[in-house]
């Protein structure tokens, strides 16, 4: 073998980061097989490659014993004195039998071998770098689709985008860029495979972490996300500083904020709206921009019945009960809506116990008025 593949092997480990050790390994290995295959020896042999000289030799290994049954795997004990006087039973000899044509066959299959190892590595890079990416958000290029995937380039390789993580309000053509969420990434046979999603809601939520730089920092805090891919969302937001506005800080100035996302998503809806720990306020908050009269709590069903004006009824429910659908998945909660005309007629509205402590306060009131009278 020349120097020169050794030359090589040195620009592949700079080049692709492949340690030129693990490249000599495979190839004394190969070469081994290479040997047995193509000059019909079953001997146990092995390979001595020298680094600086770029030479390499093929040694058979034979057992010393009294007598031999395999001359392949065996040599007697006059042979083996022959070449050490020192030699005893049960010791390894060991034989050069380098072949003439060696050289030849050696070559093509290093040539197999290190191409092999080559790929295999920048396989195993590109699966490292990306399999770091799961749950995060890249830009790729449409590059071609079928019945079944759109394929997005993103540098290295392709992601693969499924028809069912698809945006019904979108169309994506050829050279298209777009920003995809990274859901999965396999190890294959073929190498890595990677699964994007336009649907997913930590999409938006990543994109909030790129636009608001509050989220970004952790000044403002996402709890919780609703999507409808394509029509509608909901994101709910806090923040421990009392100086700072999460709402206003994800709506940015002029609502240059929210619109970029809107933009991204082409056009897609999105209610922002500020988390709470109290259910009451916070289902209340979920079902904007309709107005809330009255949210009664089931702790043990994690149920609500939330009370509307009339004419607000339908704003709370939402076209085909979409409004109703994101608030309850973003506040976790079963989320019943009533008219305050049906409640008043069921008798859950106004509530005896709020309606007794505001008579209470005002008959304290009146009271304390005719205390001053006399």
């Amino acid at each position: 073998m020349s120097s020169e593949l050794m030359d090589a092997l040195v620009v592949l480990e700079k080049e692709k980061g492949i340690s030129r050790e693990v490249l000599i390994e495979a190839i004394e290995a190969a070469l081994v097989s290479a040997y047995k295959r193509n000059f019909n020896q079953a001997q146990n042999v092995r390979v001595d490659m020298n680094l600086e000289t770029g030479t390499m030799r093929v040694f058979a290994r034979k057992e010393v014993v009294d007598e031999v049954f395999d001359s392949r795997l065996e040599i007697s004990m006059d042979e083996a004195r022959n070449i050490n006087p020192s030699y005893e039973p049960g010791d390894m000899v060991e034989l050069e039998v380098t072949p003439k044509e060696f050289g030849r066959i050696a070559a093509q299959t290093a040539k197999q071998v290190v191409t092999q190892r080559v790929r295999e590595a920048e396989r195993g890079i590109i699966y490292s770098e990306f399999v770091d990416r799961e749950d995060d958000i890249m830009t790729g290029i449409v590059q071609r689709q079928d019945p079944r995937f759109i394929y997005v380039s993103l540098g290295k390789i392709e992601a693969l985008l499924p028809q069912s993580e698809q945006m019904s309000n979108e169309t994506y053509k050829p050279h298209d860029r777009i920003k995809v969420y990274l859901t999965k990434v396999e190890k294959t046979t073929k190498g890595p495979q990677i699964f994007v999603s336009r649907t997913h809601p930590g999409l938006l939520k990543r994109l909030f972490e790129v636009e608001v730089p509050e989220i970004y920092d952790g000044t403002v805090e996402i709890k919780s996300v609703a999507r409808e891919a394509g029509d509608r969302s909901k994101i709910s937001v806090a923040t421990d500083y009392d100086e700072v506005d999460p709402v206003g800080a994800c709506v940015g100035p002029k609502g240059a904020r929210v619109q970029a996302i809107v933009d991204e998503l082409k056009g897609e809806k999105i209610d922002i709206v500020e988390w709470s720990s109290d259910p009451v306020e916070f289902v209340g908050n979920a079902l904007s921009p309709s107005k809330v009269l009255d949210v009664i709590v089931n702790e043990e069903d994690k149920a609500t019945t939330v009370i509307v004006p009339d004419y607000q009824l339908s704003l709370a429910i939402g076209k085909r009960g979409q409004n109703a659908r994101l608030a309850a998945k973003l506040t976790g909660w079963k989320i019943d809506i009533k008219s305050e005309t049906d409640a008043r007629e069921a008798g859950i509205y106004p509530r005896e116990d709020v309606f007794e402590f505001e008579e209470e306060e005002m008959d304290e009131s009146f009271d304390l008025v005719d205390e001053e009278i006399e």
